[in-house]
């Protein structure tokens, strides 16, 4: 196949899904707007531009809600996910899989559920809330618990039969519709009250249910088993895409290509940011809990995930990388005098070699996987924590060519950081995302 593309595509002018994550229109991902990754018309863009053919399958070892997924899955492209988060890689399992039946049954499992929660309701039998977690009751009234908690445990309960893990997404979307506390992107802050989006749980859910069956009958043809070609396939699995185990189940052909966004090392916790819905759905009920079982198995990207330990054995692990660790361990040791001058100073220290540890190994499992001259695009963002410059997208270009894959282009694709150009206790360096080309050598 011929994987020799031209010039790179601009962003699309919408921008749509750029500033907090996947799309809030684009189908799929606007099942639930995980803040991570790309929205999936730009990702079909990088598919396209890569020129792989019907028989090509395209990898993504982050795959989060499965942005990449469903954009190959329309192209016709096989796809192999790999997403670390338990929650969302349930999301993005779901968005690939063939649905059961036709929208219109997820429609009238919905309105099913929606009945016998009004009758549960009707008897002022109301579930006992003090069961939830302080943030859970702090971020609706009263009112507005009792109807989502009702709804919860019928699904929990097998109310929906085959329908129940999409009404339990349709459900988990609705949460931050309805709140009453602020609950955007990253953080909750169930102290800070608002007026909730959508006043009328019931309806809310209607819609985004709605919403999910349109997409499911819009696009079946996509999918297997009704499809023909015997070759294709389409999976993503929870794992650690730093572990080679991971990758295991990719069909002995390997992957083609690779479109994938990293997580940026920009201090977000990309577990914290879904506390509410793990909280909610009683994956987790507290924050060690979450960082157990959720938080532990992620790269290395804020200052909350660090350690001592880990930053040391992160270095170890890099020496192998000659000049690159070397300007690892220099970035490490800015960071840590500044740390060191701050009365409160955050441990960057420890997250940076931790981080480009972890990514090494990520890439070095592409590396094996990509058969030669298969191109790999990843989306990157740089950072400056306390102003430090840290050019990760050309740090990962370096760490990339050691592991056998060679830079083609460095595309700078915005500027990012210019909602925070007012605050006077942030930096003035100048950041912006980037789409770097790799291929296989």
């Amino acid at each position: 196949m011929d994987n020799t593309p031209g010039a790179l595509p601009a962003e699309p002018s919408s921008g749509r899904g750029r500033r907090h994550g996947t799309s809030s229109t684009e189908p799929f991902d606007r099942w639930f707007r995980y803040p991570a990754g790309f929205a999936s018309d730009y990702a079909a863009t990088l598919l396209e531009h890569l020129g792989l053919s019907r028989q090509g399958i395209v990898v993504d070892p982050f795959a989060g809600s499965a942005v990449t997924g469903t954009a190959a899955q329309r192209l016709g492209l096989s796809f192999y996910g790999i997403e670390t988060h338990p929650l969302i890689a349930e999301l993005g399992q779901l968005k690939l899989q063939e649905p059961p039946a036709a929208g219109a049954g997820l429609n009238a499992a919905c309105e099913r559920l929606i009945e016998s929660g009004k009758k549960i309701l009707g008897t002022k039998k109301t579930p006992d809330l003090d069961c939830e977690t302080d943030l859970v009751q702090q971020c609706f009234t009263r009112d507005t618990l009792v109807q989502l908690v009702t709804l919860r445990n019928l699904i929990r309960a097998g109310e929906a039969g085959i329908w129940s893990a999409y009404l339990k997404w349709g459900l988990l979307a609705t949460l931050r519709d309805v709140a009453s506390a602020r609950v955007g992107w990253p953080y909750q802050r169930p102290g800070n009250q608002r007026h909730p989006q959508h006043k009328d749980v019931i309806n809310r859910l209607r819609q985004r249910v709605l919403m999910m069956a349109e997409d499911l009958d819009r696009f079946s043809k996509y999918r297997s088993p009704s499809r023909t070609d015997t070759h294709y396939t389409s999976q993503l699995v929870h794992g650690d895409a730093r572990d080679p185990e991971s990758w295991a189940k990719l069909p002995s052909t390997g992957a083609h290509g690779c479109v994938s966004s990293p997580p940026y090392l920009n201090n977000f916790d990309y577990a914290d940011a879904t506390r509410l819905e793990l909280y909610f759905w009683g994956d987790v009920t507290s924050w060690s809990e979450m960082c157990g079982h959720v938080r532990s198995g992620m790269i290395t990207a804020t200052t909350q995930q660090s350690s001592v330990g880990g930053a040391a054995a992160a270095t170890r692990q890099l020496q192998d990388f000659g000049a690159t660790a070397e300007k690892v361990e220099t970035l490490t040791g800015q960071l840590r005098e500044e740390r060191a001058a701050r009365a409160r100073g955050k441990e960057y220290d420890r997250v940076v070699p931790a981080y480009f540890a972890a990514i090494a190994q990520v890439l070095q499992n592409l590396a094996n996987t990509l058969p030669s001259r298969a191109p790999a695009v990843l989306l990157i963002g740089d950072s400056a924590p306390y102003g430090i410059y840290i050019d990760t997208p050309a740090l990962i270009a370096e760490l990339a060519q050691q592991c056998g894959l060679h830079l083609e282009k460095d595309i700078v694709l915005r500027r990012r950081g210019l909602r925070w150009a007012t605050n006077s206790q942030r930096h003035d360096v100048e950041l912006s995302e980037r789409l770097v080309l790799l291929r296989r050598q």
